[in-house]
């Protein structure tokens, strides 16, 4: 397990076992449910650390030594370790480039004119502080050649990048995050990034965001706010309104552009719970609404929301062979072609708008594609249609906001992805996934993310990766394919996953095979689970998960019997055996 993820999780297990009494839920029947739903605990603010410049004297050892422990000083800042660097070498250092964390590190060890230094568990960030994952091992061991300035030992030469404790890290910094548009600037695009935790956090995220999504995701996200630009002194907030005051030349911007950075800054600020609203100013001109208006809601942009605007809310499966929607304690036969009739289907999934379903046959070899409701039946008359046949082993299909299908067919060969966009289907090789044992596989609902979860060796694995799309909305290609592993439980054996926000899942896996289960909270970057994470075990054979990116959402595990709510373990018991549900997407 990695270093920040297990400091991160021992420090919840503590705040968890301080705070919550009577977490194990003892039904008068079905599973025994223990659940740490996340915490609602303020956390305690991260002491302050002064940082000590070279002393005199200093052997090249305690030099190196004095370089490391003063970039620890907190709040953040590196002058002081800049210090023990050669002034040739001070100008050049550039601590912001990237973040590594470790574990612990070596004895500093002189080895003729340098010092080394081994890092362990490391692991690291950007320059935006997106997470990276673990460190190359041939770039854990740090060397620090030396010179003599003044009679004194300083550093000729440093890593560009912030080096700092785990535990220091995991106490100081927070993952939050930044809000692009997808390429056809149709729907917002979280990306995760850590900041620091300090009172500074709207300037940061601000600041992160004039930044850009960078050039590696030049087919999957853009900005809407002009490039040169940058945030005046700071961002103050004053009775809930942030003053954005951008400095720099902008051009001349129409209302359509000017309405896309006003939805780009007002999802980004609405993480600090104490912004309820902004005004922008750019150059010397403030930015102001139709009607005059110069204040804009943070909330005001819900139709770029990225879990898809007005999505359905509803639960929808197979219930005896017929589709049913409805709420958990209410679900109802639907009235389409799916629920009027049975079409031998194993599992089914539903588009964001509820309109439309793709049902899944009970041999896995083919899709149907009918409307959800009766009066929105077209042609064929009866408003099914089998969009693919001849197929070997389907998995479940995914849905994102543009009703593009993605499919995952199971082949002797390894899995083959498919999309159906435009009403035409046709392959996709995903690195790492196409050719593999695909056991799940999860599109976001704004379409720039995939899960796969890939069974190794007998031994399962997430790939995350991005998806790449023209101007018109055509996917291109996958791209940014990683792999996610937990060194804590392999072998580990993954029987589900499910979205709980745009930007992490819910893992299911067995931990006796049959009779207990866990559902974890996985960020889709692999960073270490926060605060919020949820962990819930349960004593029954659970099938699946019924999973929802949008927020207060309701998460649930799924047994032939029942509902089992993973943040309250509470019970909902369906009035008869179920074959597959889930939300829309």
């Amino acid at each position: 397990m990695s270093a920040v993820r297990r400091l991160v999780a021992g420090a919840v297990a503590v705040l968890m076992t301080a705070t919550l009494s009577g977490c194990v839920r003892l039904p008068e029947s079905g599973p025994v449910v223990e659940t740490q739903p996340p915490s609602d605990v303020e956390e305690p603010q991260a002491a302050a650390i002064d940082a000590v410049p070279p002393r005199p004297g200093d052997l090249p050892n305690g030099i190196v030594n004095g370089f490391l422990e003063a970039m620890t000083a907190y709040p953040v800042q590196t002058s002081t370790a800049r210090q023990y660097l050669a002034r040739d070498a001070q100008p050049s250092w550039d601590p912001d480039a990237a973040t590594i964390t470790y574990t612990d590190s070596s004895t500093p060890r002189v080895e003729g004119a340098q010092v080394m230094v081994t890092l362990g568990d490391a692991e690291s960030l950007d320059a935006e502080g997106a997470w990276q994952g673990p460190l190359p091992e041939d770039q854990q061991v740090l060397e620090f050649p030396m010179v003599i300035e003044n009679g004194e030992y300083r550093i000729a030469d440093a890593p560009d990048a912030l080096i700092v404790p785990a535990s220091w890290f995991a106490q100081r910094f927070r993952q939050v995050s930044l809000y692009f548009f997808d390429r056809t600037a149709q729907i917002l695009v979280p990306e995760p990034v850590f900041v620091p935790r300090d009172k500074q956090l709207a300037t940061t995220l601000i600041d992160g965001l004039l930044a850009g999504p960078g050039p590696d995701l030049a087919g999957v996200s853009r900005s809407f706010l002009p490039p040169d630009l940058t945030v005046g002194l700071s961002v103050p907030v004053s009775n809930g309104v942030a003053d954005v005051r951008l400095v720099g030349e902008a051009g001349q911007q129409n209302a359509e552009v000017v309405e896309k950075m006003l939805a780009q800054l007002a999802w980004t600020l609405r993480q600090e719970p104490t912004i309820q609203a902004l005004r922008l100013t750019v150059g010397d001109e403030q930015v102001r609404l139709p009607g005059g208006a110069s204040e804009f809601g943070v909330d005001d942009a819900p139709q770029y929301d990225p879990t898809g605007y007005q999505a359905s809310q509803l639960l929808y499966g197979l219930r005896g062979g017929l589709l049913f929607s409805g709420e958990p304690e209410t679900l109802s036969t639907a009235d389409g072609p799916l629920g009027l009739d049975g079409y031998g289907l194993r599992s089914v999934s539903v588009n964001l708008s509820a309109s439309s379903a793709a049902g899944i046959s009970s041999d896995g070899t083919a899709v149907l594609l009918a409307p959800v409701r009766t009066d929105l039946a077209d042609e064929p008359a009866d408003g099914v249609e089998q969009v693919v046949s001849g197929a070997t082993d389907l998995l479940p299909p995914a849905w994102d906001f543009t009703d593009r299908l993605w499919l995952v067919d199971r082949t002797a060969a390894g899995a083959r992805v498919s999309i159906r966009e435009g009403g035409r289907l046709r392959s996709l090789t995903v690195p790492d996934v196409s050719g593999e044992d695909v056991r799940s596989f999860l599109v976001s609902r704004d379409g720039t993310r995939f899960v796969a979860v890939v069974r190794t060796n007998g031994v399962d694995g997430l790939r995350v990766g991005r998806i790449e799309v023209d101007f018109q909305g055509r996917v291109r290609r996958a791209v940014a394919v990683r792999t996610v592993t937990f060194r804590d439980t392999e072998p580990l054996r993954v029987t589900d996953i499910a979205w709980t926000s745009p930007t992490s899942i819910a893992l299911l896996s067995q931990v006796v095979p049959g009779e207990l289960f866990e559902v974890r909270t996985v960020a889709v970057d692999g960073a270490p689970a926060g605060a919020e994470a949820l962990s819930t075990t349960i004593s029954a054979r659970v099938v699946g998960l019924a999973g929802s990116p949008v927020e207060d959402a309701r998460q649930y595990a799924v047994t032939r019997d029942a509902l089992v709510d993973l943040a309250t373990g509470a019970l909902v018991p369906f009035e008869a055996r179920v074959a597959s549900i889930d939300y829309v997407g």
